[in-house]
């Protein structure tokens, strides 16, 4: 139930980045039950676009200009698609516990990766991955995103494709 309380609270970011024109993926940072932390994604449009403006980079930025006083793992990154492998990165770098998101990025996604052969810095971060929650309602949106043909962003890709496939199976499970 708590997943997905999170979850709606990201999917309502997701929903302010869709109503900008943006690709919909947003995300909180929850410690003790809270949201501390929110970020949608930027900079997905044409004019302005660049790779770096995911809305897991900037629930990162807000946190870190939060006086909060948290150990990273006691806290939990709720997001609409999978982090990419560089937000997944930085979100092992950061030391975030548990990271839960909703659809499965096919193309891009970063949580399925092999730590085992990187260097230590990062093998040794494993965060608990869950799967999933509220795939359907996220997946929605980005039906909704790649349907529309005002937005180009990865239109011709694999994601979208695979987004715009009629899919019968829940990807719901849990990664450790």
């Amino acid at each position: 139930m708590e997943h997905e309380q999170f979850m709606r609270r990201a999917l309502i970011e997701a929903d302010k980045a869709a109503a900008a024109g943006e690709f919909p993926v947003g995300c909180v940072l929850v410690h003790n039950h809270q949201v501390v932390a929110v970020g949608a994604r930027q900079a997905s449009r044409a004019e302005q676009r660049n790779e770096l403006d995911h809305a897991e980079m900037f629930a990162l930025r807000r946190l870190n200009h939060l006086a909060l006083k948290v150990a990273p793992e006691n806290l939990t990154l709720y997001s609409t698609m999978e982090p990419c492998l560089m937000c997944f990165a930085a979100l092992m770098l950061t030391g975030i516990g548990t990271i839960v998101y909703a659809y499965e990025d096919v193309m891009g996604g970063g949580t399925a990766c092999d730590l085992s052969g990187l260097p230590p810095l990062y093998n040794h971060r494993r965060p608990h991955i869950i799967t999933g929650i509220l795939r359907q309602e996220s997946l929605k949106r980005f039906r909704a995103f790649f349907a529309n043909p005002q937005n180009d962003y990865w239109r011709d890709s694999l994601l979208a494709s695979y987004t715009l496939a009629p899919q019968t199976v829940s990807a719901a499970s849990t990664k450790i």
